[in-house]
Protein backbone atom coordinates (compact mmCIF):
# COMPACT_ATOMS: atom_id res chain seq x y z
CA UNK A 1 0.00 0.00 0.00
CA UNK A 2 1.42 3.77 -0.62
CA UNK A 3 2.60 6.04 1.58
CA UNK A 4 0.55 9.54 1.62
CA UNK A 5 3.51 11.51 2.05
CA UNK A 6 5.33 9.32 -0.81
CA UNK A 7 1.93 9.84 -3.34
CA UNK A 8 2.37 13.56 -2.49
CA UNK A 9 6.17 13.71 -3.35
CA UNK A 10 5.17 12.20 -6.76
CA UNK A 11 3.17 14.71 -7.72
CA UNK A 12 5.15 17.64 -5.68
CA UNK A 13 8.09 16.70 -8.18
CA UNK A 14 5.48 17.45 -10.66
CA UNK A 15 3.97 20.62 -9.92
CA UNK A 16 4.63 23.36 -12.42
CA UNK A 17 2.29 26.64 -11.90
CA UNK A 18 -1.35 24.63 -10.26
CA UNK A 19 -2.67 25.73 -7.33
CA UNK A 20 -3.28 23.31 -4.98
CA UNK A 21 -6.18 23.06 -2.69
CA UNK A 22 -5.69 20.92 0.67
CA UNK A 23 -7.14 19.97 3.58
CA UNK A 24 -6.48 18.64 7.15
CA UNK A 25 -3.68 15.29 6.80
CA UNK A 26 -2.99 16.31 3.12
CA UNK A 27 -2.73 19.64 4.23
CA UNK A 28 -0.28 19.12 6.75
CA UNK A 29 2.31 17.36 5.24
CA UNK A 30 1.66 19.30 1.59
CA UNK A 31 3.18 22.72 3.18
CA UNK A 32 5.88 21.20 4.12
CA UNK A 33 6.56 18.82 0.97
CA UNK A 34 5.70 21.75 -1.61
CA UNK A 35 6.25 24.97 -0.04
CA UNK A 36 4.47 27.81 -2.53
CA UNK A 37 1.72 30.99 -2.51
CA UNK A 38 -0.42 28.97 -4.49
CA UNK A 39 -1.26 26.53 -2.07
CA UNK A 40 -4.67 27.28 0.04
CA UNK A 41 -5.26 25.27 2.93
CA UNK A 42 -8.98 24.78 4.28
CA UNK A 43 -9.79 23.71 7.86
CA UNK A 44 -12.82 24.16 10.18
CA UNK A 45 -15.47 23.30 8.47
CA UNK A 46 -14.39 19.36 6.73
CA UNK A 47 -15.96 18.34 3.24
CA UNK A 48 -15.26 21.58 1.96
CA UNK A 49 -11.89 21.31 -0.12
CA UNK A 50 -13.84 20.24 -3.16
CA UNK A 51 -16.27 23.15 -2.91
CA UNK A 52 -13.29 26.11 -2.49
CA UNK A 53 -11.10 24.16 -5.59
CA UNK A 54 -14.03 24.52 -7.55
CA UNK A 55 -14.52 28.42 -6.95
CA UNK A 56 -10.93 28.71 -7.54
CA UNK A 57 -11.48 27.08 -10.52
CA UNK A 58 -13.77 28.78 -11.75
CA UNK A 59 -12.85 31.99 -10.96
CA UNK A 60 -9.31 30.93 -13.08
CA UNK A 61 -9.92 28.85 -16.07
CA UNK A 62 -6.60 30.06 -17.15
CA UNK A 63 -4.73 27.95 -14.03
CA UNK A 64 -4.55 23.95 -13.17
CA UNK A 65 -6.10 23.79 -9.67
CA UNK A 66 -5.69 20.63 -7.73
CA UNK A 67 -7.67 19.64 -4.73
CA UNK A 68 -6.20 17.24 -2.06
CA UNK A 69 -9.44 15.58 -0.17
CA UNK A 70 -9.35 12.81 2.65
CA UNK A 71 -11.91 10.22 2.32
CA UNK A 72 -13.55 11.12 5.05
CA UNK A 73 -13.87 14.90 4.15
CA UNK A 74 -15.60 14.01 1.25
CA UNK A 75 -18.20 12.30 2.42
CA UNK A 76 -18.95 14.67 4.38
CA UNK A 77 -19.83 17.00 0.96
CA UNK A 78 -20.82 14.39 -1.31
CA UNK A 79 -22.88 16.94 -2.94
CA UNK A 80 -19.81 18.41 -4.42
CA UNK A 81 -19.09 15.93 -6.80
CA UNK A 82 -22.37 16.52 -8.33
CA UNK A 83 -21.90 19.96 -8.35
CA UNK A 84 -18.11 20.05 -9.95
CA UNK A 85 -19.63 17.36 -12.41
CA UNK A 86 -21.87 19.80 -13.64
CA UNK A 87 -19.91 22.97 -13.56
CA UNK A 88 -17.55 20.63 -15.31
CA UNK A 89 -14.09 22.88 -14.75
CA UNK A 90 -12.07 21.72 -17.34
CA UNK A 91 -8.90 22.67 -15.07
CA UNK A 92 -9.88 20.88 -12.12
CA UNK A 93 -7.94 17.43 -10.54
CA UNK A 94 -9.95 16.27 -7.33
CA UNK A 95 -7.47 13.70 -5.33
CA UNK A 96 -8.92 11.96 -2.41
CA UNK A 97 -6.31 10.57 -0.79
CA UNK A 98 -8.23 7.39 0.84
CA UNK A 99 -7.34 5.76 4.18
CA UNK A 100 -10.82 4.93 5.49
CA UNK A 101 -10.58 6.70 8.41
CA UNK A 102 -11.08 10.22 9.16
CA UNK A 103 -7.85 10.63 10.32
CA UNK A 104 -7.89 13.87 11.80
CA UNK A 105 -10.33 12.75 14.18
CA UNK A 106 -8.67 9.97 15.65
CA UNK A 107 -8.70 7.51 12.82
CA UNK A 108 -12.22 6.42 13.23
CA UNK A 109 -13.37 3.96 10.59
CA UNK A 110 -15.41 6.33 7.77
CA UNK A 111 -18.66 4.22 6.89
CA UNK A 112 -19.31 2.24 4.46
CA UNK A 113 -15.11 1.81 4.00
CA UNK A 114 -15.44 -2.00 1.95
CA UNK A 115 -18.23 -0.11 -0.56
CA UNK A 116 -18.02 3.30 -1.57
CA UNK A 117 -16.36 3.35 -4.72
CA UNK A 118 -15.14 7.19 -5.59
CA UNK A 119 -14.25 6.83 -8.75
CA UNK A 120 -17.85 5.46 -9.34
CA UNK A 121 -19.54 8.03 -7.72
CA UNK A 122 -17.27 10.70 -9.39
CA UNK A 123 -18.52 8.76 -13.10
CA UNK A 124 -22.03 8.99 -11.55
CA UNK A 125 -21.86 12.50 -10.81
CA UNK A 126 -20.29 13.65 -14.31
CA UNK A 127 -16.67 14.09 -14.25
CA UNK A 128 -15.04 13.62 -17.36
CA UNK A 129 -12.35 10.87 -16.02
CA UNK A 130 -11.76 8.48 -12.67
CA UNK A 131 -9.06 7.00 -11.94
CA UNK A 132 -7.89 4.89 -8.85
CA UNK A 133 -4.37 3.55 -7.99
CA UNK A 134 -3.19 1.28 -4.46
CA UNK A 135 0.57 1.18 -6.32
CA UNK A 136 2.85 4.05 -6.08
CA UNK A 137 4.54 2.91 -9.58
CA UNK A 138 1.35 3.05 -11.32
CA UNK A 139 0.67 6.44 -9.91
CA UNK A 140 4.20 7.68 -10.94
CA UNK A 141 3.38 6.87 -14.37
CA UNK A 142 0.04 8.11 -14.69
CA UNK A 143 0.45 11.21 -12.98
CA UNK A 144 1.85 13.95 -15.91
CA UNK A 145 -0.93 12.92 -17.81
CA UNK A 146 -3.67 13.41 -15.26
CA UNK A 147 -2.19 16.61 -15.01
CA UNK A 148 -3.13 17.50 -18.39
CA UNK A 149 -6.20 15.69 -18.93
CA UNK A 150 -9.67 17.38 -19.21
CA UNK A 151 -11.16 17.62 -16.27
CA UNK A 152 -12.91 17.44 -13.71
CA UNK A 153 -10.99 14.74 -13.18
CA UNK A 154 -11.20 12.26 -9.91
CA UNK A 155 -8.08 10.55 -8.57
CA UNK A 156 -8.88 7.68 -5.51
CA UNK A 157 -5.34 7.03 -3.95
CA UNK A 158 -5.25 4.72 -1.71
CA UNK A 159 -3.13 4.73 0.65
CA UNK A 160 -1.88 4.84 4.47
CA UNK A 161 -0.26 7.88 6.20
CA UNK A 162 3.15 8.21 6.01
CA UNK A 163 5.82 10.05 8.14
CA UNK A 164 3.96 11.82 10.89
CA UNK A 165 5.11 15.76 9.62
CA UNK A 166 4.82 18.62 12.31
CA UNK A 167 1.01 19.69 12.73
CA UNK A 168 0.79 23.24 12.61
CA UNK A 169 -3.14 24.74 12.39
CA UNK A 170 -2.50 27.63 13.00
CA UNK A 171 -0.68 27.97 9.76
CA UNK A 172 -3.41 26.34 7.36
CA UNK A 173 -5.60 29.00 8.59
CA UNK A 174 -3.51 31.76 8.82
CA UNK A 175 -4.66 35.09 7.31
CA UNK A 176 -1.05 36.24 6.89
CA UNK A 177 -0.91 32.83 4.03
CA UNK A 178 -4.25 33.55 2.79
CA UNK A 179 -3.00 36.86 2.00
CA UNK A 180 0.20 35.98 0.07
CA UNK A 181 -2.46 32.65 -1.77
CA UNK A 182 -4.74 36.20 -2.88
CA UNK A 183 -1.56 38.30 -3.74
CA UNK A 184 -0.01 35.51 -5.36
CA UNK A 185 -3.12 34.80 -7.65
CA UNK A 186 -3.99 38.56 -8.75
CA UNK A 187 0.18 39.37 -9.48
CA UNK A 188 -0.43 36.29 -11.42
CA UNK A 189 -3.39 37.49 -13.23
CA UNK A 190 -1.74 41.09 -13.82
CA UNK A 191 1.28 39.64 -15.62
CA UNK A 192 -1.12 37.75 -17.71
Amino acid sequence: MMRRDDCLKVLALRRSDEIVVATYMAAQEWIHISPSELNYTCIGAMGQASSHALGIALGRPDRRVIVLDGDGSLLMNLGALVTIGHAAPRNLVHIVCRNNTYETNGSVPIPGADQVSFTGLARAAGYREAHEFEDLADWERAVDQILIEEGPILVELRMVPGDPYPEDFRRLGSLDHREAFRQALLGDRLKG
